[in-house]
């Protein structure tokens, strides 16, 4: 009776292993934490040395992690450039993001539909990028660091239709470059920027210091 002790503790141990699953079959010849990874891991580091290399743009990166946290896209409602509230409480996000990257400048672009001539929406979609500054602005952010020069009126649709449509009324907030005064942030510089957001966390509200009788169109 005794010897049966060890067999039927192999014959549990064994039923316990393969009731786990097919991830644990190489458990004991894999990397620890293997069975963990969904395919990101590593990838910060990854990331920072392309920056550090040279082989990512810093502004490529920093857009891509824009467009990942932030909404860039705002819209409005017919023939208008006022800021409804929902348009407000993206901005307000887009500004908190901005905030903590003083060496960037941001560009922001104006839409419209296509109801109404090409030369009215060319000036309607500028008003709406100017609306969308000007509140960033109101927020804290140097208006040196935006631009809203860029109207593409109603030649970039989202939904290519001739009647009123919402989704193509909109300026999209983007990456644009750097600040004249400040270098690329390569060379180390970019843990440095890591490390100042990681500070500013920490504090309760931390935020880094920055260092205004026609047609109608859509």
């Amino acid at each position: 009776m005794t010897a049966m002790f060890p067999r039927l503790f192999a014959a549990t141990a064994l039923l316990a292993l393969t009731a786990c699953g097919a991830e644990y079959t190489n458990s004991f010849d894999s990397e620890a934490g293997a069975q963990l990874d969904k395919g990101q891991f590593g990838n910060a580091t990854m990331n920072n040395t392309l920056i550090q290399t040279g082989q990512i743009s810093y502004t490529v990166a920093l857009a891509e992690r824009f467009n990942a946290e932030v909404p860039d896209t705002i819209n409005f409602a017919f023939d208008s450039s006022t800021l409804d509230e929902e348009a407000k409480a993206i901005l307000r996000r887009q500004a908190h993001f901005i905030r903590q990257f003083p060496e960037v400048r941001f560009r922001v672009y104006g839409h419209t539909d296509l109801v109404g001539s090409a030369a009215y929406n060319q000036r309607l979609g500028l008003r709406r990028a100017q609306a969308a500054v000007a509140y960033l602005t109101a927020q804290g952010i140097s208006r040196s660091r935006l631009e809203a020069v860029v109207s593409y009126g109603k030649t970039r649709p989202i939904v290519q239709t001739n009647q009123p449509e919402e989704r193509n009324r909109r300026t999209v907030t983007e990456v644009s470059g750097f600040v004249e005064s400040h270098p690329l942030v390569l060379n180390g510089k970019y843990a440095a920027i890591i490390w100042r957001e990681y500070v500013a966390s920490a504090v309760p509200g931390g935020k880094v210091a920055e260092t205004s009788t026609i047609a109608p169109g859509g």
